[in-house]
């Protein structure tokens, strides 16, 4: 479950003066609340954080770069960049994702897929529009991931060359190097490095505040920028550029949607905390920053962020942009491997191998090919596009994407599981759809400048799910045609057993009305029946954990079978040994070293009448054939596992 973050409350009118251990010990307790509170805070810092900390180093460049064109940045273009600046912050993070969205947890969980199960749940059944929702949410966000290391680093690294172009050359390789040694090491894990994500991001947050304020006062009618008039008469006056310009605003609210990623890493409060208190003060002070700067000096629009700093501090700073920018990527990066686990745990992926990093934080994971897809997509973004502003245009469109999606979605929960009145979710949500959708119809400007990279991956992996999840179901169509009741089978059997032979045989299957497949080859090629035969169901439920008193429910079918249903929530990976150890609680004699357990290994071939296009069916074959193995998957001991091959056209 979700740590607990709000601090324990004193009960102080329950103490008395002769009471003073029992005072001592509340005064320790809430001591010891409120410590770990902080420590949560800290951590939302690096990991929440990160991605809309290092905005700062091309945002505001790039969004009065698309107002000017190559003209000098005049008075009304900076009031109303800053402006746009001010009030996304304001209505897409805080009203919108600190208000708001962190209210809607799944049992302590966000995301947007997360939010998909969520919405299911307040249904009461899946829908295709939310599905589609939810997919198109979660594919936009891989395709955000594949930028925000690319844009991120090499941002950081540009800060070389502001003041001296004789190391242009050198940002591009070490970029690259960079990028490989951050995705070489996650097989090793970050959990020795992950402690001092919290405290570098709050120094990086420090230091941004401190650099802008220290330039507010080159121009103090910067402050203009605070009223949304200036925001409002620069759309109006500027049109198509105005439009233009509004994608580019949105760089500042990427990584927006970690918020609500993280939300059961860190707890609703403490996420809050750290925004309201901390990070949206240094952001907005190093805006308003850069803003004066450039009113004062315009030709420091080349790079404002950069120019804020004293030459003898430029290389700490690129220094700490660099350690800010990997952190920011390193928390992408472990949102990919957690929305993937996801995925997978909801039908909308093949299995892919999971590895635990860490022995003590089961949250720290690692996937081979996920991360592999991500570092070969993240170098092919660097080597086409070769610098940060290039990259720009291409990251807005999937951020505004996944932006929308969660609004939308969050709509549907405030809706039906909260029990709004329609009107009343219509007044509270439609000014967010309306501020979403305008920045993404902006972004779309910016489709062939480079927005077509993100939306191009996102689309394959929309297709790969929407592939899988068909290919799945029609799977179990045409399987089920072969299929006997397992009633019937277990009634013949009993009335006529085969050879009993000691010990218990555990069958796998999908579809516990149904005889598993296993289960028939067995008796068809081996002729023998298992004194204690168990039909076990692995369930992925909706919620992101379930509780072990939820874990397993056993009934008994006859003399010789048994039905045991194990359930898994969508961000666990499922343990059938550790889930069989909970059953013997429940008064199974359990013993692992008598209990063989028989899995069917399907081996599919294309059929002319599957219900999907024959390019369709043959990705999902070979999805299908990429799978990891259902032994690793369910952390079965090899060595107890009995596979049987089955020939199915699809």
């Amino acid at each position: 479950m979700s740590p607990k973050t709000d601090a324990p409350r004193a009960e102080a009118g329950a103490q008395t003066g002769s009471d003073d251990a029992t005072a001592k010990a509340g005064s320790g307790h809430v001591s010891h609340g409120r410590s770990h509170f902080w420590k949560l805070t800290l951590g939302s810092v690096g990991v929440v954080y990160g991605d809309i900390g290092t905005s700062p180093l091309y945002a505001f460049r790039e969004a009065v770069t698309a107002a000017s064109g190559e003209a000098m940045a005049t008075q009304s273009v900076v009031l109303g960049v800053l402006s746009m600046i001010v009030w996304s912050l304001i209505i897409v993070v805080t009203l919108k994702y600190i208000v708001i969205l962190l209210r809607a947890d799944n049992n302590g969980e966000g995301g947007t897929l997360s939010l998909t199960a969520l919405a299911f749940r307040a249904l009461g059944h899946r829908t295709r529009l939310v599905l589609l929702l939810g997919i198109v949410g979660a594919a936009m966000f891989y395709g955000s991931s594949l930028i925000t290391p690319a844009l991120s680093v090499m941002s950081a690294i540009e800060g070389l060359k502001t003041r001296n172009a004789a190391f242009a050359p050198f940002v591009l390789p070490l970029t690259v190097l960079i990028l490989v040694c951050l995705f070489a090491v996650q097989s090793r894990g970050t959990g020795r490095v992950a402690a001092l994500f919290g405290p570098i991001t709050t120094i990086w947050f420090i230091v941004i505040a401190i650099a802008g304020g220290m330039h507010i006062m080159d121009y103090p009618g910067v402050f203009h920028a605070l009223n949304p008039y200036y925001a409002a008469i620069f759309l109006a006056n500027n049109g198509w550029i105005g439009l233009i310009t509004l994608g580019a605003v949105f760089l500042v609210v990427t990584g927006s949607e970690a918020l609500y990623a993280d939300l059961g890493h860190f707890g609703r409060k403490p996420i809050q905390t750290a925004w309201i208190f901390l990070v949206l003060p240094a952001l907005l002070i190093n805006y308003f920053g850069q803003g004066a700067l450039v009113l004062a000096d315009p030709t420091a629009i080349a790079d404002p962020f950069y120019r804020l700093i004293p030459d003898s501090m430029l290389v700490p700073m690129v220094v700490l942009a660099t350690a800010a920018t990997a952190i920011a990527s390193q928390a992408v990066i472990t949102g990919a491997y957690s929305i993937t686990q996801q995925a997978i745990q909801l039908g909308l992926l093949p299995r892919f191998e999971i590895r635990h990093t860490s022995a003590t934080h089961y949250g720290q994971i690692y996937m081979p090919r996920v991360n592999t897809t991500l570092l070969i997509g993240v170098l092919l973004l660097v080597f086409m596009f070769r610098t940060s502003s290039e990259l720009a245009h291409a990251y807005v469109l999937a951020v505004a994407a996944t932006s929308l999606m969660a609004t939308l979605l969050g709509f549907v929960v405030i809706w039906k599981l909260w029990g709004w009145r329609p009107w009343a979710v219509t007044l509270l949500m439609t000014p967010f759809i309306l501020v979403d959708s305008a920045f993404l119809v902006a972004s779309l400007m910016k489709l062939a400048e480079g927005a077509w990279v993100p939306v191009l991956f996102g689309a394959a992996v929309v297709l790969i799910m929407l592939t899988w999840r068909r290919g799945t179901q029609l799977l179990v169509q045409k399987t089920r045609k072969l299929e006997i009741p397992l009633d019937t089978l277990v009634n013949s059997l009993e009335r006529k057993p085969p050879h009993i032979v000691q010990g218990t045989a555990v069958f796998l299957t999908s579809d516990p009305a149904f005889a598993p497949t296993a289960l028939m080859h067995n008796l068809k090629h081996n002729k023998v029946l298992h004194e204690h035969n168990v039909i076990l169901t692995v369930v992925s439920a909706d919620t992101p954990r379930v509780p072990d008193e939820d874990r397993v429910s056993i009934s008994q079918i006859s003399p010789h079978f048994s039905a045991v249903t194990m359930t898994f929530g969508f961000m666990e990976q499922p343990n059938v040994p550790k889930a069989l150890a909970i059953a013997r609680k429940l008064g199974w004699t359990y013993d692992i070293m008598s209990t063989s357990f028989f899995l069917s290994r399907r081996s599919l071939k294309p059929s002319v009448s599957s219900g999907m296009p024959v390019w369709q069916d043959r990705l999902f074959i070979r999805l299908a054939r990429s799978a990891s193995d259902a032994t690793d998957f369910f952390q079965i001991p090899t060595g107890r596992v009995v596979e049987i091959g089955t020939q199915v056209t699809v």
